[in-house]
């Protein structure tokens, strides 16, 4: 019968519209009970509204498939609460969170304001702390959750006028590096993704004929695999994109290490080119595997 979803209760931020919706009418395909959430407002993050959410509860019903509509902006504690508030009163528990709420303010950096980075970034990074942490707890009690972070290729790789957006989403790759940790015992599972998908935030950004070859619906099972009990992976970063799908990864090289008890601007100019070379890249689970691999290098000279 293939993977299922069945009596999972899943909360998607920012379900009204684009990769949300389609997030969420997938989950509920394959069973999950989802909270629908959506401030119902414009791409810049003004206004709000019901009908948004309400649609698309009410595709979900006519799917044959049960769903609710929550309208809190995920921007503050109080937002956070009653998201995941909705999910426990309607269908006693939280199972999968899958933060994808998001607005756009872009700007030159030499224009941007001050308000339009903190409005961005409130959305974004401390929306998905503020639902993610009245998530949480519910999931280390029930000792199983799933949580998706929404980064992109904005934040992972830059792109012009979006200093804000990247910033904030670059930021997730902290936070669920330490959630990964943090929730390891508990069975809990977070992963991030970096998707590329048409939706009013890239409507004008790209021709008719990339929006078209890259729906929401394309990227949406990946989602629902990192959501199900059978994904055991947790901290991973995932593109997806058009029916692309791969795994990106920050990667340290090998470097460079002096066994000597001064080093000079000189030395690092002399050695620079092997410094900045990536040739045996290797990636780390955590700080600690970082640090223990930094300390084997060092530690080399005491043998020497």
């Amino acid at each position: 019968m293939g993977l299922r979803l069945d009596e999972q209760v899943a909360v998607v931020t920012g379900a009204g519209r684009g990769l949300g919706r389609a997030h969420a009418l997938l989950l509920a395909s394959l069973g999950a009970k989802v909270v629908v959430n959506d401030l119902g407002g414009k791409v810049d993050g003004s206004g709000s509204g019901q009908a948004m959410a309400d649609v698309v509860v009410e595709e979900i019903a006519d799917a044959g498939g049960t769903a609710v509509s929550n309208y809190d902006g995920v921007d503050s504690m109080a937002g956070g609460q009653n998201i995941v508030k909705t999910a426990v009163d309607h269908f006693g528990r939280i199972d999968i969170l899958v933060n994808n709420a998001g607005i756009l303010i872009d700007r030159s950096f030499s224009k941007m304001a001050e308000g339009d980075w903190d409005k961005v970034l409130d959305v974004h990074l401390k929306g998905s702390f503020c639902v993610t942490r009245a998530a949480f707890p519910l999931m280390k009690e029930n000792g199983y959750g799933r949580i998706i972070l929404t980064a992109s290729a904005a934040g992972l790789f830059g792109n012009f006028g979006q200093a804000n957006y990247a910033a904030a989403k670059s930021a997730m790759l902290g936070l669920m590096n330490v959630i990964k940790i943090e929730g390891s015992k508990y069975n809990i599972k977070i992963n991030t993704i970096a998707p590329m998908a048409a939706s009013r935030m890239t409507e004008n950004l790209l021709p008719a004929e990339v929006l078209e070859q890259i729906k929401p619906e394309f990227v949406s099972p990946l989602v629902a695999y990192l959501c199900s009990e059978a994904c055991g992976e947790t901290g991973g970063i995932y593109t997806a994109a058009g029916g692309h799908f791969g795994r990106i990864s920050i990667m340290e090289g090998k470097g460079f290490t002096f066994h000597r008890s001064t080093i000079t601007i000189d030395d690092i100019q002399e050695k620079f080119e092997v410094i900045n070379q990536m040739d045996d890249a290797k990636y780390h689970s955590s700080l600690l595997d970082h640090a223990g691999s930094l300390f084997d290098q060092i530690s080399k000279k005491e043998a020497e």
